[in-house]
């Protein structure tokens, strides 16, 4: 790290306040001398071991000296204040620094230190440093504390009135919660004025009645907000009854949050005016920032410590009774109750909003993130588990700023609450100009797709399906399984119903005899008893609820849908055989759902009597639908959480030493040849079938020789620079059997191919097995996927792939093997032996390992791997690397 100057970063403190991280260096001088000139003689002992005043000019002469091997200095400061700094020093060793800290009086106890030291570790291990070491007095047991919080295994040797403590490095698990806990915190702090503000105001409101300042300005008003409202306007004292000044820094009393809705180019200095007034979060409802007024908004929020919402979005509300905030422009206040919605498009916001509102279900917290400056749908997540009212989140997101750290928030969250998104944008036509089939398999859909998966997200199609399902996960309880049994009054739409659960991954399943005869017992004559049960249009309510009742009790299934049409019979006899299912008597042991063609809304919610509601949908389909996420969120919840297992003869140095030899050797990156790709792959035990290289004719025949199996059959693959499909050039000849055919087939590829071909590939002809085909692609924003599916020539025209996000845990690596719809062919399909699923498993988790170690690692391309009985085996594999600097996805900082 030595010479590198890093950007600046800004992260949160403890309390919620914006620090601002960055190296320290010769300009520091004075302020790293006045920090400790301000420190009381207690701390400076405790910091020096001694009250000497020297110590200070000692110290700001060392991180004076700037940037030089081996050390490195981080400072934190807010608004220009210097809070604290770290300091680390390699040592003889090279695997060991020594490490110090200090933060400034008044400061203590807010998490300086920690974050110093989070952002310290992560420098260092970048300089290949895996431990710290520290003196310090052992009556100073905040700094001890501070070491032992950190989540990193720590060693102590005392020694008289000192103790040296050694600090690992290692970032496992027990850390990554650590950190994840502290930036939980700190978030949750950092939002509370966001959130649950004492004092608003509103600047932009104006005085014409139609502008959106001045709608929000009236729905905060009319919502009976519990805190003070103000309106900013430079001549109005008064706008729509609310008292109005001048400016912010005339406010009677500093507001907790200010929601600007002024032209763009007057946002800057609106949000400047508010930083320096003391104001500690926005929402910039304003559209249409241009790159230099979106940088200066970015830098006054940072600069003053304001968490921002937006811009170019609706606004937020937050329900609490001690809040009822409703800082939106929306045409309706949103109804109290349990369900957190954050979402990027305000239109969406809207739709979900009066949505939720036809169905009865309130809403906690709404925010609009419109273009997502800041605040996101990670921090929003982290609110509504803390915020000890929300029981249902709903996002609707159209980028992801840290997917990685998302996925950890979301995985989280999600076994407390259901987690629902609308999985926008599946019409990407995938990534143009892919290089490999890996490249090509993994489209943004299927990136996305996996990170849904692994978090345990309910992500449906659309807005109709996403409000249908969280009806249901609203109002039943969870299905234990995929199991369906469908009672209809009518057989066609019976029938309609068991193929929209087949559709949906559902099964619908034969009922055993004793059931039937149950059945047929509670049913009139003419009645179906199998599944679907079709109790006909002569069935009464109270025959169709007993036999509803029956099977919500007693039945096979793991779900009930009953699927009802109106009937002239039903309409003479004054029969309301909806009330059948709503007057199903006590709690229900699995979900209840009804599909009521006739009915105008595509999904409502019908009260039951003694309480609860039924969700009733106009069209089967979305009903399974509904269902089946429903029963993939049980499943996930059943699942142990997954874990990422040790893997034996693993080779990360040398892995590392080949990937910068290759990148200095070529700076911009590109394929690496056939030896190189070998020995990068041997670092983690991922081998291939025996090849040779051969630059000529009579290097190919002796290669042939060498490496022929028992039938003596070879096969020749040409080679150049670049060259990655072998198969659509035509640039290898498969079953030579001699060697007058290996030379015929060199002197056509050197004919067809001349000095472009470097020299040819010599392998044995593989034996039968399963073509397959793993690789890796870094996403760059969503970091290494893993991609798994049927391989050969055919593999980007059927697309059976399945993809995981790195690191790979084992439950990944079995979802992997089980997606693809050829997986039947890995498990003995139609008498055919199993192939090695151990050697498999392995296999992806070294791809995985390899991946997540290496950033520079591009693309990864195995393709065909060979799947038998007796092992798996690489045909061929393609490796890209690109110079890319490791980017920590947990280490906290806001973007």
């Amino acid at each position: 790290m030595t010479g590198v100057q890093e950007t600046p970063v800004h992260a949160l403190l403890a309390d919620g306040t914006t620090a601002r991280i960055r190296q320290a260096g010769p300009a520091d001088r004075e302020a790293v001398q006045r920090l400790y000139q301000e420190m009381s003689p207690q701390n400076l002992r405790l910091r020096f071991f001694t009250a000497n005043p020297a110590s200070a000019r000692l110290a700001a002469d060392r991180v004076a000296a700037g940037d030089r091997p081996g050390y490195r200095a981080l400072a934190a400061e807010y608004d220009g204040r210097l809070l604290g700094l770290a300091e680390y020093e390699i040592l003889p060793d090279g695997s060991t620094a020594d490490i110090s800290v200090a933060v400034a009086d008044g400061w203590h106890r807010r998490g300086v230190a920690t974050l110093l030291l989070e952002h310290l570790a992560h420098a260092a291990r970048a300089a290949h440093v895996t431990a710290f070491s520290a003196d310090a007095l052992a009556e100073n047991r905040d700094v001890l504390r501070v070491f032992h919080d950190l989540g990193l295994r720590v060693t102590r040797h005392f020694d008289g009135p000192e103790v040296h403590c050694t600090v690992e490095l290692t970032q496992d698990e027990t850390y990554l919660s650590a950190v994840e806990s502290r930036g939980r915190l700190a978030g949750i702090a950092s939002l509370q004025p966001l959130l649950r503000p004492g004092t608003v105001a509103v600047i932009g409101a104006g005085r014409p009645p139609g502008s959106v300042g001045r709608a929000i300005l009236r729905n905060i008003r009319n919502g009976s907000c519990t805190g003070r409202l103000y309106a900013v306007h430079p001549e109005a004292r008064s706008i729509a009854g609310v008292h109005a000044c001048r400016s912010v820094a005339d406010l009677p009393h500093v507001p907790d949050l200010a929601v600007i809705a002024v032209p763009a180019a007057a946002v800057p200095a609106a949000a400047e005016e508010c930083g320096r007034a003391g104001v500690r979060a926005l929402v910039v409802v304003s559209a249409g920032l241009d790159t230099r007024h979106s940088g200066a908004l970015m830098d006054v929020c940072r600069r003053h410590g304001m968490r921002l919402v937006g811009p170019n979005c609706l606004g937020l509300a937050n329900t609490e009774d001690d809040v009822r905030l409703d800082a939106t422009f929306a045409a309706r206040h949103p109804g109290p109750g349990s369900a957190g919605v954050a979402v990027q498009s305000a239109g969406v916001g809207i739709a979900l909003l009066d949505g939720l509102a036809r169905l009865g279900i309130g809403v906690s917290a709404f925010v609009s993130l419109g273009d997502k400056y800041d605040v996101s749908g990670n921090d929003m997540l982290q609110w509504w588990e803390a915020d000890g009212h929300t029981d249902l989140a709903l996002l609707h997101l159209e980028s992801f700023g840290n997917p990685r750290a998302f996925s950890r928030t979301a995985r989280r969250v999600a076994r407390s609450m259901p987690v629902l998104t609308v999985d926008a944008g599946r019409s990407e036509a995938g990534r143009r100009a892919a290089a490999s089939h890996t490249a090509a398999a993994a489209t943004p859909a299927m990136t996305r797709q996996a990170l849904f998966t692994q978090a345990g997200i309910t992500a449906a199609r659309t807005l109709g399906e996403l409000l249908g399902t969280a009806a249901l996960l609203h109002a039943q309880p969870l299905p234990r399984g995929t199991k369906v049994v469908v009672v209809s009054n009518a057989g066609g739409t019976g029938v309609l119903a068991a193929d929209a659960c087949v559709d949906a991954g559902l099964v619908v399943p034969r009922f055993p005899g004793d059931l039937v005869d149950e059945l047929r017992a509670l049913l009139p004559d003419g009645a179906t008893a199998g599944n679907p049960v079709d109790v006909t249009a002569s069935a009464d309510a109270e025959q169709l609820r007993r036999c509803i009742d029956h099977l919500v009790r007693r039945g096979p299934a793991d779900a009930v849908l009953v699927s009802l049409v109106p009937t002239a019979l039903a309409t003479a006899t004054g029969e309301d055989l909806v009330r059948a299912l709503t007057s199903v008597h006590g709690p229900l042991a699995r979900p209840l759902v009804a599909v009521l063609p006739a009915q105008a809304a595509r999904v409502e919610l019908l009260p039951r009597a003694g309480g609860g509601t039924v969700p009733a949908y106009s069209d089967a389909e979305d009903a399974a639908r509904a269902l089946a996420h429903a029963a993939a969120r049980a499943h996930w919840l059943a699942r142990l959480p997954g874990a990422v297992p040790e893997l034996p003869d693993v080779e990360t140095g040398r892995a590392k030493d080949l990937t910068a030899a290759f990148l200095d050797a070529e700076p911009d990156g590109g394929w690496l040849d056939p030896r190189t790709t070998a020995l990068l792959l041997g670092c983690y035990g991922i081998a291939q079938i025996a090849w040779a290289w051969a630059r000529d004719e009579d290097e190919a025949v002796a290669a042939a020789k060498r490496l022929a199996g028992p039938d003596g059959r070879v096969v020749m693959k040409a080679y150049w620079p670049g060259l990655l499909h072998k198969s659509e050039q035509h640039a290898l000849h498969l079953d030579l059997q001699n060697a007058s055919q290996v030379r015929a087939a060199h002197r056509d590829l050197v004919t067809r191919f001349g000095d472009r071909m470097t020299a040819v590939v010599v392998q044995p002809l593989a034996d039968r097995g399963t073509e397959l085909f793993a690789g890796v692609v870094q996403d760059e924003v969503f970091g290494p996927l893993v991609v798994f599916g049927l391989g050969g020539t055919a593999t980007e025209l059927l697309a059976d792939h399945a993809a995981r996000l790195a690191p790979l845990t084992d439950l990944d690596v079995h979802d992997l093997l089980t997606s693809p719809r050829c997986s039947p062919l890995l498990f003995g399909y139609a008498g055919s032996p199993a192939a090695d699923l151990g050697g498999l498993e392995q296999l992806l988790h070294r791809l995985s390992r390899m991946a997540c170690d290496l950033p520079e690692l591009a693309e990864a391309d195995l393709n065909p791997v060979l799947a038998g009985p007796r092992g798996i085996t690489t045909l061929d594999a393609r490796v890209r690397l690109v110079p890319r600097h490791p980017r920590d996805p947990y280490l906290r900082r806001l973007r």
